[in-house]
């Protein structure tokens, strides 16, 4: 891989590198990968292509997206004429999104906390898409049943909130308990993923999820499209473990 970009922030090291042989852009922050993208700027992470398809099923027109990195799922929104808005602590994020991932320039961007953001925009959206992190962590304070009835406040009737959540195996109750957090709040709540799989994305979907089918891949990426569609395949949609840790 080819080194674009390193920079030194205040919420960890961001490098873009290039993939030599296919032109693939990477995003890496604090040593955990967060976007990969090919030539055209579709992403190569099949967690995206869910969120994405769930958005499409879902008919959400007006997004939100709390957590940016290289943008491939506001730029996948935008070429189909959503209004996307994306909101992220990292102002960097969006310099480089628009330099190397081809983050176009009608996605609004918000330098703020995402629970910030939420207090202070009385704006409602059809979706809200919770894919933060630090590392491979998401903030505590975005995954608390009081965040969750702030995300509900903002959501318009029908609308539906889609979580991204690293799980390292199947004794990580992460997205679990994640998903315990939104059903304090939502009555319907769902939890996609791929048991037996190490390092994997899991996706919680709250509010009007009830009528999701397992995702499929809409935009065709340039590259590895076999392997993100197995990996679509592979996943389903599961119970919960209850977590009785206080939170």
């Amino acid at each position: 891989m080819i080194l674009l970009e390193r920079r030194d922030t205040s919420h960890g090291t961001i490098s873009v590198y290039r993939r030599m042989r296919s032109g693939a852009i990477i995003y890496d922050q604090a040593e955990s990968r967060q976007s990969e993208a090919d030539r055209t700027g579709i992403s190569l992470a099949s967690y995206v292509h869910a969120l994405f398809d769930f958005l499409v099923q879902a008919n959400a027109q007006n997004i939100l997206m709390i957590g940016c990195g290289g943008g491939t799922l506001a730029t996948m929104l935008a070429r189909v004429s959503r209004t996307v808005t994306v909101v992220d602590v990292n102002p960097e994020a969006f310099d480089l999104a628009q330099k190397y991932f081809g983050l176009p320039p009608e996605v609004r961007c918000h330098i703020a906390d995402g629970r910030n953001f939420l207090l202070a925009c009385p704006d409602r959206y059809d979706a809200i898409v919770l894919d933060a992190f630090h590392g491979d962590k998401c903030p505590e304070h975005l995954q608390t049943p009081a965040f969750m009835r702030l995300v509900a406040a903002r959501l318009s009737p029908g609308g539906v909130l889609l979580a991204n959540m690293h799980v390292l195996d199947d004794s990580d109750i992460a997205a679990d308990r994640l998903a315990g957090s939104a059903a304090a709040v939502w009555a319907e709540v769902r939890l996609l993923d791929a048991p037996g799989y190490r390092c994997r994305n899991a996706i919680i979907a709250a509010g009007n999820a009830a009528k999701l089918s397992r995702p499929c891949v809409r935009l065709r990426p340039g590259e590895d499209l076999d392997e993100i569609e197995q990996e679509l395949n592979t996943s389903i949609f599961r119970p919960w473990k209850n977590d009785h840790e206080p939170r």
